[in-house]
């Protein structure tokens, strides 16, 4: 025997469906799995404005290149010290290469703390619909995030607060922008280069962690 079904739960049914076909779809990510690791904005490091408007692009990055900044290996892996050298590159950038801004999206420190590079950067990341772009890799500016690891890594290897502040950020980078594990490359992977040294044999080691962070 069917059982009537009370008209307050009919109507109530009917309302829900009628909100449900008139609100937009909208692709939302599975469960993020990766924390937002703290990231120290332009304004905060204290950058110079860029000389000229940056450029937004209405797409998605499909990869991330690891560099490292050939500066020197700096002990002082504080927080101050992180901020100056993100300064640092800006300068060297727009005053002797002639850029507008900083080349790379993203800086991480010998002591891990994670910087904004390119202004705007941040802001695309977070949102995870466009980028910026930059001037960090020839050929690849427009569809590859960058990320400057300070120090030189030739016959050296980075402290272990880099490497787990690069592993981090690959992570949320991937999962923002729903890039593969498999997409982190190295600089010299595109260009005639050494960038970014010992960093670049240990691609498999970092892919394979970020997978795991992924998962």
């Amino acid at each position: 025997m069917s059982v009537p079904i009370p008209r307050r739960a009919v109507l109530r049914g009917a309302a829900l469906l009628a909100g449900a076909a008139a609100a937009p779809l909208v692709a939302r990510p599975a469960l993020a799995a990766v924390d937002q690791p703290d990231i120290a904005n332009c304004a905060t490091w204290g950058a110079r404005p860029p000389s000229s408007a940056v450029t937004v692009l209405q797409n998605r990055p499909n990869k991330i290149i690891v560099h490292h900044t050939a500066f020197p290996n700096s002990t002082d892996y504080s927080q101050a010290h992180a901020f100056a050298n993100a300064r640092d590159i800006q300068n060297l950038h727009m005053d002797t290469n002639g850029w507008l801004d900083s080349g790379q999206h993203f800086t991480n420190s010998r002591g891990g703390w994670l910087t904004e590079g390119r202004h705007g950067s941040l802001y695309a990341l977070l949102h995870g619909q466009t980028m910026v772009q930059g001037a960090h890799c020839v050929g690849q500016n427009s569809q590859a995030i960058g990320i400057e690891n300070e120090g030189t890594y030739l016959d050296v290897q980075p402290p272990q607060a880099l490497w787990d502040s690069l592993v981090l950020f690959c992570a949320f980078t991937c999962q923002q922008y729903a890039i593969p594990a498999t997409e982190i490359y190295g600089h010299k992977d595109f260009n005639a280069t050494q960038c970014p040294g010992l960093l670049h044999d240990r691609l498999p080691e970092l892919r394979a962690a970020v997978a795991a962070l992924l998962s």
